[in-house]
């Protein structure tokens, strides 16, 4: 059946970054429900994002498109331009090879909720603006920018 149940998708607090770049996202809440209704071009999260949390490290995507909606609360998006205020209704939309790192962040006091839609292109690398880190979508692996292991701090 198409419609997927909430309650039944699994709920995944934090990143998959490795320490330290994993604590200013320790908080964050993300359901997978592209993953829940089968879907194998596009990925579709619903994600709670409470006070003081960030969606991500600032980051940028070499093959893959990015998009997302707040449905309730108030973030700051974060570029290289810039921060933009988002609240409840307002969607930005991050292209592919922009070079333009982005993530927002929760500076309000109650917990922002949103969908994230991205493709999912095998060949993306994802690059960190603000720190020495990558990511590619064929392994999964963060490494840093020069190729190397990151080793544990």
């Amino acid at each position: 059946m198409p419609k997927i149940e909430l309650s039944a998708v699994p709920e995944r607090r934090g990143s998959g970054y490795p320490p330290p770049y994993d604590s200013p996202c320790a908080t964050r809440v993300r359901q997978r429900l592209g993953d829940a209704g089968g879907l194998k071009d596009f990925g579709v999260n619903l994600m709670r994002l409470p006070p003081g949390g960030w969606s991500s490290q600032r980051h940028w995507h070499s093959h893959e498109d990015e998009f997302v909606y707040l449905l309730e609360g108030e973030l700051v998006l974060v570029e290289d331009g810039g921060e933009t205020p988002l609240k409840a209704g307002d969607c930005a939309a991050f292209p592919k090879g922009s070079g333009d790192g982005h993530h927002m962040v929760n500076r309000g006091a109650t917990t922002a909720v949103y969908l994230e839609v991205g493709s999912r292109a095998p060949e993306d690398l994802t690059t960190c603006s603000d720190v020495d880190m990558m990511s590619a979508n064929a392994d999964g692996r963060f490494v840093r920018k020069d190729g190397s292991p990151i080793s544990a701090a």
